[in-house]
Protein backbone atom coordinates (compact mmCIF):
# COMPACT_ATOMS: atom_id res chain seq x y z
CA UNK A 1 0.00 0.00 0.00
CA UNK A 2 1.13 3.12 -1.25
CA UNK A 3 1.61 5.99 1.87
CA UNK A 4 2.12 9.76 1.53
CA UNK A 5 3.56 11.63 4.40
CA UNK A 6 3.81 15.67 4.15
CA UNK A 7 6.05 17.87 6.15
CA UNK A 8 7.70 21.10 6.77
CA UNK A 9 4.25 23.82 6.91
CA UNK A 10 4.27 26.01 9.66
CA UNK A 11 3.13 29.55 10.40
CA UNK A 12 5.59 31.82 8.44
CA UNK A 13 4.98 35.79 7.97
CA UNK A 14 4.23 37.41 4.72
CA UNK A 15 6.90 37.46 2.03
CA UNK A 16 8.81 33.66 3.28
CA UNK A 17 9.60 31.06 1.90
CA UNK A 18 8.90 27.49 3.32
CA UNK A 19 9.88 23.87 1.34
CA UNK A 20 7.20 21.21 2.02
CA UNK A 21 8.26 17.65 1.87
CA UNK A 22 6.17 14.23 0.57
CA UNK A 23 7.80 10.97 1.32
CA UNK A 24 6.76 8.46 -0.62
CA UNK A 25 6.36 4.79 0.79
CA UNK A 26 5.20 1.05 -0.40
CA UNK A 27 6.54 1.29 -3.59
CA UNK A 28 9.09 3.31 -5.90
CA UNK A 29 8.24 6.44 -5.70
CA UNK A 30 9.51 6.78 -9.86
CA UNK A 31 6.56 4.82 -11.15
CA UNK A 32 4.35 7.78 -9.57
CA UNK A 33 2.83 10.52 -11.00
CA UNK A 34 2.62 13.25 -8.45
CA UNK A 35 0.50 16.41 -7.52
CA UNK A 36 0.25 18.74 -5.02
CA UNK A 37 -2.94 20.58 -4.23
CA UNK A 38 -4.13 22.94 -1.37
CA UNK A 39 -7.37 23.14 0.58
CA UNK A 40 -8.38 26.52 2.51
CA UNK A 41 -11.09 26.65 4.86
CA UNK A 42 -14.72 26.96 2.93
CA UNK A 43 -12.66 26.48 -0.57
CA UNK A 44 -12.42 23.45 -3.14
CA UNK A 45 -8.78 21.55 -2.98
CA UNK A 46 -6.85 23.98 -5.65
CA UNK A 47 -4.05 22.09 -8.06
CA UNK A 48 -0.72 23.80 -7.85
CA UNK A 49 1.76 21.66 -9.55
CA UNK A 50 2.75 18.30 -10.78
CA UNK A 51 5.78 16.00 -11.91
CA UNK A 52 5.29 13.33 -14.46
CA UNK A 53 7.08 9.95 -14.71
CA UNK A 54 8.14 10.33 -18.11
CA UNK A 55 10.73 12.67 -19.26
CA UNK A 56 10.49 14.11 -15.80
CA UNK A 57 8.24 17.23 -16.76
CA UNK A 58 7.36 19.91 -14.28
CA UNK A 59 3.73 21.68 -14.70
CA UNK A 60 2.26 24.60 -12.90
CA UNK A 61 -0.70 26.37 -12.18
CA UNK A 62 -1.16 29.60 -13.68
CA UNK A 63 -1.98 30.99 -9.76
CA UNK A 64 1.42 29.79 -8.76
CA UNK A 65 3.55 29.98 -11.20
CA UNK A 66 6.94 31.83 -10.28
CA UNK A 67 7.02 31.22 -6.99
CA UNK A 68 6.39 27.42 -6.84
CA UNK A 69 8.70 25.08 -7.32
CA UNK A 70 8.36 21.34 -7.30
CA UNK A 71 11.34 18.84 -7.64
CA UNK A 72 11.86 14.76 -7.19
CA UNK A 73 14.34 12.98 -5.58
CA UNK A 74 13.19 9.43 -6.45
CA UNK A 75 16.69 7.70 -5.05
CA UNK A 76 14.95 9.35 -1.46
CA UNK A 77 11.46 8.46 -2.33
CA UNK A 78 10.81 12.67 -1.88
CA UNK A 79 9.05 15.29 -3.74
CA UNK A 80 9.28 18.94 -2.74
CA UNK A 81 7.50 21.74 -3.21
CA UNK A 82 9.14 25.24 -2.55
CA UNK A 83 7.31 28.38 -1.48
CA UNK A 84 8.04 31.31 -1.73
CA UNK A 85 6.58 35.44 -1.53
CA UNK A 86 4.62 33.64 0.65
CA UNK A 87 1.13 35.26 1.10
CA UNK A 88 -1.92 35.31 3.50
CA UNK A 89 -3.97 34.04 1.05
CA UNK A 90 -1.68 30.88 0.66
CA UNK A 91 -2.93 30.01 4.20
CA UNK A 92 -4.18 26.55 3.38
CA UNK A 93 -3.86 22.42 4.03
CA UNK A 94 -1.74 21.46 1.54
CA UNK A 95 -1.17 18.23 0.22
CA UNK A 96 0.34 15.70 -2.12
CA UNK A 97 -0.99 13.25 -4.09
CA UNK A 98 0.03 10.35 -6.74
CA UNK A 99 -1.59 7.86 -8.96
CA UNK A 100 0.27 4.87 -10.70
CA UNK A 101 2.07 6.36 -13.95
CA UNK A 102 1.42 9.78 -15.97
CA UNK A 103 -2.18 11.07 -16.38
CA UNK A 104 -3.46 12.82 -19.24
CA UNK A 105 -2.58 16.52 -18.89
CA UNK A 106 -6.50 17.67 -18.76
CA UNK A 107 -6.48 15.80 -15.56
CA UNK A 108 -3.34 17.18 -13.97
CA UNK A 109 -5.60 19.54 -11.63
CA UNK A 110 -8.64 17.02 -10.84
CA UNK A 111 -7.81 15.57 -7.16
CA UNK A 112 -10.30 12.47 -8.67
CA UNK A 113 -7.63 11.34 -11.06
CA UNK A 114 -5.67 10.35 -8.02
CA UNK A 115 -5.30 7.59 -5.90
CA UNK A 116 -3.15 8.21 -3.03
CA UNK A 117 -3.18 11.19 -0.65
CA UNK A 118 -1.16 12.21 2.16
CA UNK A 119 -2.91 13.77 5.35
CA UNK A 120 -1.99 17.05 4.80
CA UNK A 121 0.65 19.71 6.47
CA UNK A 122 -0.69 23.22 7.20
CA UNK A 123 0.64 26.39 5.91
CA UNK A 124 -0.25 29.54 7.62
CA UNK A 125 0.88 33.17 6.75
CA UNK A 126 0.08 35.88 9.07
CA UNK A 127 1.75 38.74 10.33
Amino acid sequence: QVQLVESGGGLVQPGSSLTLSCVVSGDALSSYFIGWFRQAPGKEREGLGVSTVRMGKIDYADSVKGRFTISRDNAKNTVYLQLNGLKPEDTALYYCAAVFQDIDVPYYYKPRFYDYWGQGTQVTVSS
